[in-house]
């Protein structure tokens, strides 16, 4: 039978190398949990084809984010996956939010020109975001109810038409004429004047 000895100072680095490792693992973080389910239906008869990997889900919650106040990281992570442009990320019970999306809530011009430049698809609240006054009168035309709409984080349309900058008062005003509403105040209104 062979006996190891190990000295103090065997231990000693020993324990002190594995503590360095286990400082070195990333901390699991509270992130994303899927919620059960279980189908009380027929399953669809088309199976999907799964030919390639998906977008890595910590990507485009980094993208997201970035998006909403960060137009160098926006581009730089664009460049490295350029299907980014259209991902969104569930933040939780349906609050789906794309990078279009947070840039324009927070009021970012900046950003969303370059994400509309680079393919995103517009919608009804990046454009009351932008002032554009007869593309909402046609999202409306075509779907009125739309006016009720929320968008990433429950913001309204309204919330959107008040960070249009030079436009605002006359998109709030006809937002107002097709449906009355409280409104609140904007925190992101000085924010997105002083990134034009």
């Amino acid at each position: 039978m062979l006996k190891a000895s190990i000295t103090r100072r065997t231990f000693t680095i020993t324990a002190a190398t594995l503590a360095i490792a286990a400082e070195d693992k990333p901390k699991p973080i509270g992130g994303p949990v899927e919620a059960e389910f279980t189908r009380d239906y027929d399953p669809p008869k088309f199976k999907p084809s799964w030919k390639a990997p998906q977008i890595n889900r910590q990507l485009i919650q980094d993208f997201v984010i970035y998006a909403h106040s960060d137009l160098p990281m926006t581009k730089k992570l664009l460049a490295r996956e350029p299907m980014l442009i259209n991902a969104a990320i569930d933040w939780g019970a349906g609050d789906w939010e794309t990078g279009l999306g947070g840039a324009a809530h927070m009021g970012r011009r900046d950003i969303v020109e370059f994400l509309l430049e680079n393919g995103a698809r517009i919608d009804i609240f990046c454009a009351a975001m932008l002032g554009l006054t007869d593309v909402v009168k046609a999202f409306l035309t075509l779907q009125p109810k739309l006016i009720d709409a929320r968008g990433p984080h429950g913001f309204n349309l309204h919330f959107h038409a008040q960070l249009a900058g030079d436009k605002a008062n006359e998109l709030v005003e006809y937002l107002q004429s097709v449906k009355k509403i409280e409104l609140k105040p904007n925190p992101f209104i000085k924010k997105s004047l002083q990134k034009k």
